[in-house]
């Protein structure tokens, strides 16, 4: 597709500044240590090389900002930008960001002010190592070998972290298995981390990310022929005058489940101690709700003589004692016998306790620290004179079994370690929850399918390729910090700060489609505010739920469960296809459009969770099913089902853009692309298929369904397109090709499925109609994983886009809730029974919005209030909840057994939408 030229007026209307104000999400944080953030701009308002950006303070005081650009518009002007400011000592309200043409005067003075207070990042390579200097810390990254972080040093020159490398520990066996072949000689295996491959973005000025990846390999230590596996991804974001690294950690398990057991994944950094006395040396470890654990390595408190006060408060601080010669002669002739405590372990093993112990050195016993609930994940080593390390892992306990461990305190290096998955805990067994239950042919699983809604086939239920991400903060410090200031960093560690725009410049940008609008948009009748209330209580009640029901764990946290048991008053944790909800029918899409309509952070936070969740475990990154994602079940990898409806990059693109182009996220939106090679060796209909169609899967004919498959492929060719990735102009042409080609068959989306060649976009036939007369295949299932939104912001994006395929996607709109006579009419048989009736009515309102007509405007919310299904839900429903306690449940909970998540996702989809297509209901 050529590229139009640009008019004279529109390129005055380019060069024309434009400023939009960010606003911290939960209210200014007590610390600045650098942040990163998206803003969305109106098609046409800036050229992508003739914009420049600078900030400002909301009275003015330049602020410096490093921008970048995340996504664009077809004309070239910009659709999305990211931008860093870097740590500060002082944290503004609100800040605001100014988009300028050039000869802007006003944007060139204040870009002038910016430059000369600007402290830059310094960076130094060489052949062997990066260098990052923040004016805080340096940091140091290795090329090749071992550590990832060969050293961290202040400002000063204190160095305060040396070796920060990757630990994992595994074993081939577990315990349980005392009648198995592995009752006797389990291998226990360690390995450390081993790069190969180590890159920095190219604009540093503010902002530098590191980026390593590498694998696992055993220790050098270990006799063991293991091969390299856990392949990992760390990506490190270092800001222009911040003593904070951030780090996100990424693993992908390649093991096999039977053989390969993680029995403990950490990263580690020792910490230089030499010259530093004992009774000057520091332990931090975060409790519950901003409480610090105060402890010396030889204390000095509690002693039956008394230094003094002054002293014993001294050590309490974290400062430097006093000359000795102030202290009672009684406790310095006695140092010799206090005891140092040279080993520190918190484990936190579920999400509602942690245990804290410690010891001299190893050989000798523990001794009990009094726990806790939830730990803040957050631990420091250190000295008063020598500096410190603090490092903190976000969402610690809720991404249990975790633990931290500080080593070798008493000794010239000590050593913290973050445990991802704690040494403490019982292996991490991702093996098969059955053994099949004779299920070994499809007529088998079907009937098994029917009585647990579980599709099970041997083989599909393989945890091999799916991933894990992590968040972890690092800290240098030149001495040791006052307890509120680790409290504010735990604080600030598991909600990191984040700036965004408000919902109504969000939504007057359409860049994030037309299909959802602020709250305050619609007019507040007395029906809109009921359903308001609806939406607000569905929100509510998940968020209780997550923490009632305790849905959190090291694979787990960031997903809901899909249905309700109300005879054992609890999810359906433990029964096929009705656990583990894994996206279905999109309840991201209603979190994140909720949150982009109400800017609330809890709902951020929330949506947040589950991007990361659903785009590392319910996703494939490795081996036949990459780019693809698992349905719902017991276990996020046990359903036989592997479609790209799971993986669509739709339920990850807000975050996406909001974070400035979180690079792990785009990694994942990336990856979808590889679901057109995971069509040809994974038959999504191999087991339901109408015997008599002849399918074998080739990239130029893969018979697809347009909803549950090519949308999500769809979603990642737009994204693609719009950020001008490695594959933007081939995603760009598939998208051309199958809007022109799609309407060329003669009963457009009404026909459901039908051949696509992965290798031009272009749509053929189905095989059950070869001479387009017109097949009718519609599913309740098509519409219900992004689709519509997908659809909406291609027409959004692509001006050009044919008349006859936005007609055809307008009649399966309207029809798909029409009546039978009707659907007869139009395309010669009626569509049967369709369920979904209510999470569809957002397609009659989109029809109706597009075509002005309010007669279906009507018709959509008739079907959104009387659907009066399973999974719909009705103003004569409760809108309340019952609390269940004593012996009827294990513990208290709020039960609403006339929700299954389902229809809440529907409901809450469609509501916002149908608010913001036809307006109130009338």
């Amino acid at each position: 597709m050529s590229r139009r030229p640009i008019s004279l007026l529109a390129f005055l209307a380019l060069n024309t500044s434009d400023s939009v104000k960010v606003k911290w999400l939960e209210g200014p944080a007590e610390f600045n240590n650098g942040v990163t953030f998206g803003l969305p701009w109106a098609r046409g308002q800036h050229l992508a090389n003739a914009t420049t950006f600078t900030a400002s303070s909301s009275n003015d005081d330049p602020v410096q900002l490093q921008s970048w650009i995340t996504a664009y518009w077809p004309d070239d002007s910009i659709k999305w930008t990211g931008h860093a400011i870097p740590g500060s000592e002082t944290v503004y309200d609100e800040y605001k960001i100014v988009a300028s043409g050039p000869g802007n005067a006003t944007s060139s003075k204040r870009r002038r002010q910016a430059t000369d207070q600007l402290e830059e990042i310094l960076v130094t390579e060489s052949s062997d190592t990066l260098v990052v200097d923040t004016g805080k810390i340096v940091a140091t990254f290795p090329k090749s070998g071992d550590a990832l972080v060969s050293s961290i040093k202040t400002s000063s020159g204190k160095t305060v972290g040396t070796n920060g490398r990757l630990i994992l520990r595994s074993q081939s066996g577990v315990a349980d298995d005392d009648e198995s072949e592995h009752a006797s000689g389990v291998q226990y295996i360690n390995f450390v981390s081993k790069i190969y491959n180590t890159t920095i973005s190219r604009d540093t000025k503010i902002r530098a990310l590191v980026t390593i990846q590498g694998i696992h390999h055993v220790d050098r230590n270990s006799t063991s022929n293991h091969v390299d596996w856990l392949p990992f991804t760390v990506r490190f974001y270092l800001y222009a005058n911040s003593e904070a690294i951030r780090t996100i950690h990424t693993i992908v398990y390649d093991g096999d489940a039977k053989t390969d057991f993680v029995s403990g994944l950490g990263i580690r950094f020792d910490v230089p101690l030499d010259g530093e006395e004992l009774y000057n040396r520091h332990v931090r470890i975060a409790g519950v709700d901003g409480g610090i654990l105060h402890e010396a390595v030889q204390g000095i408190t509690g002693l039956r003589r008394d230094p003094g006060k002054a002293i014993r408060s001294a050590q309490y601080n974290g400062t430097m004692l006093p000359d000795m010669s102030t202290w009672d002669v009684r406790v310095t002739n006695g140092l010799q016998w206090i005891p140092s405590w040279s080993d520190y372990r918190l484990t936190q093993l579920s999400p509602d306790g942690f245990n804290i112990k410690k010891r001299t050195k190893a050989g000798q016993s523990w001794v009990k620290i009094p726990g806790g609930t939830r730990a803040g994940g957050l631990a420091y080593l250190g000295g008063a004179t020598v500096g410190g390390l603090a490092i903190g892992l976000r969402d610690f306990w809720k991404k249990y079994p975790t633990s931290l461990d500080i080593s070798n305190a008493a000794t010239d290096q000590g050593s913290i370690t973050l445990w991802l998955y704690s040494p403490s805990a019982e292996p991490l067994d991702v093996r098969p929850y059955h053994d099949g239950l004779g299920e070994d042919t499809y007529k088998k699983q079907l009937a098994a399918l029917e009585v647990t809604y579980e599709d099970y086939e041997n083989g599909y239920n393989t945890p091999y390729g799916i991933a894990r991400t992590n968040e972890i903060f690092i800290y240098g410090f030149d001495s040791t910090p006052s307890a509120d200031k680790l409290s504010a960093l735990t604080k600030q560690t598991n909600e990191p700060p984040v700036l965004v725009a408000e919902p109504e410049y969000l939504h007057s940008t359409r860049a994030l489609g037309t299909y959802w609008n602020t709250r305050n948009a619609t007019s507040g009748s007395a029906a809109v505010e009921t359903i308001e209330s609806h939406l607000d209580f569905l929100i509510e009640f998940y968020e209780k739920q997550i923490e009632q029901r305790r849905f959190y764990g090291f694979w787990d946290h960031g997903d809901i469960q899909h249905s309700y048991d109300e005879d054992r008053h609890t999810w359906r944790y433990d029964i096929g296809g009705y656990a583990w909800d894994n996206s279905e029918l999109s309840p991201d899409l209603f979190f994140w459009t909720f949150f982009l309509r109400t800017g609330r952070a809890d709902v951020f936070r929330l949506a947040e969770a589950q991007a990361r969740h659903g785009g590392e475990v319910d996703s494939y990154h490795l081996g036949n099913f990459t780019g693809l994602g698992t349905r719902h079940g017991v276990q996020h990898w046990s359903d036989s089902a592997k479609q790209v409806r799971i993986s669509t990059p739709v339920y990850r693109k807000s975050f996406y853009y909001l974070s400035g182009g979180d690079e792990r996220t785009g990694d994942l939106i990336h990856a979808v692309l590889q679901a057109e090679k995971a069509f040809v060796l994974v038959d999504a209909r191999r087991k339901v298929r109408d015997p008599g169609v002849v399918y074998t899967p080739d990239p130029t004919a893969l018979y697809l369904n347009f909803g549950t498959d090519w949308s999500g492929v769809a979603a990642a060719y737009l994204i693609e397109w719009e950020r001008r990735g490695p594959r933007w102009e081939e995603s760009r042409d598939k998208l051309i090709e199958t809007t022109k080609t799609y309407p060329l068959l003669k009963n457009g989306f009404v026909t459901g499925e039908a051949l696509y060649n992965s290798l031009t976009g272009a749509w053929a036939p189905p095989p059950t109609d070869p001479k387009n007369l017109g097949s009718i295949t519609v599913s309740h299932l098509s519409a219900v994983f992004g689709v519509v939104e997908t659809i909406d912001e291609l027409i959004e994006h692509y001006s050009d886009i044919p008349t006859p395929f936005v007609d055809a996607w307008l009649d399966y709109c309207y029809y798909y809730g029409a009546g039978a006579t009707e659907q007869k009419a139009r395309y010669g048989a009626s569509f049967g029974s369709l369920n979904l009736k209510q999470g569809h009515s957002r397609l009659t309102a989109y029809a109706a919005h597009k075509r002005g007509n309010e007669t279906l405007a009507k018709r959509a919310w008739s079907e959104f209030f009387n659907d009066n299904s399973a999974d719909e839900l009705s103003p004569s429903d409760p809108w309340t909840t019952e609390k269940i306690g004593g012996s009827k449940v294990l513990v208290e909970v709020d039960e609403a057994t006339w929700i299954s998540t389902n229809a809440a996702a529907l409901y809450g989809v469609s509501a916002i939408e149908n608010l913001a297509l036809v307006g109130a209901p009338k």
